[in-house]
């Protein structure tokens, strides 16, 4: 199914919030299950922090019921600015990610908000989504176009749950 590798969905959403405020809010991985409708949670490994090579474990709920956990090794870290990380497949691989997740905050006005940026791009790795296509090859267009509108909703109904806290 190499039509599941790169395909992205990016929201934007302007918050009442400054950059700085922003930063602390989208590093914080033990509070998203606080604000995102599927992962439920996560933990920094080993004590870190949001640096690039951290690593973080995030635990999704899915509606079907489906739960898992995945490893994610953070790939850029700039205070008040840019925060990504990749989700590691299950080869655990840093060159084959499952997925590449990216935050973007960027000033706007001098009303301290930000324009958050929020990025999903999958593959090249294993994932559900992948598996779920491969299963059903005459629905895989239709599987794929679901998942990627069900992640835009999730991550703006994300950030606006985070700039509400």
């Amino acid at each position: 199914m190499t039509e599941v590798t790169g395909a992205q969905v990016e929201v934007e959403v302007v918050v009442d919030k400054d950059p700085a405020q922003m930063w602390d809010l989208v590093t914080d991985v033990a509070r998203i299950g606080e604000w995102s409708p599927e992962c439920v949670g996560g933990t920094w490994l080993d004590g870190a922090s949001a640096r690039p090579g951290a690593r973080f474990e995030g635990r999704n709920a899915f509606a079907n019921g489906f739960r898992s956990t995945a490893q994610c090794v953070v790939t850029q870290a700039v205070p008040a600015s840019v925060f990504e990380w990749v989700v590691l497949d299950p080869s655990g691989r840093l060159d084959r990610p499952g997925s590449t997740w990216r935050y973007e905050l960027v000033p706007v006005g001098a009303r301290g908000q930000t324009r958050v940026r929020h990025r999903f791009v999958h593959g090249p790795g294993d994932t559900g989504l992948r598996q779920g296509m491969e299963a059903s090859p005459d629905e895989a267009a239709a599987v794929l176009a679901e998942r990627l509108a069900t992640l835009g909703a999730n991550m703006t109904a994300t950030i606006e749950r985070m700039a509400g806290s």
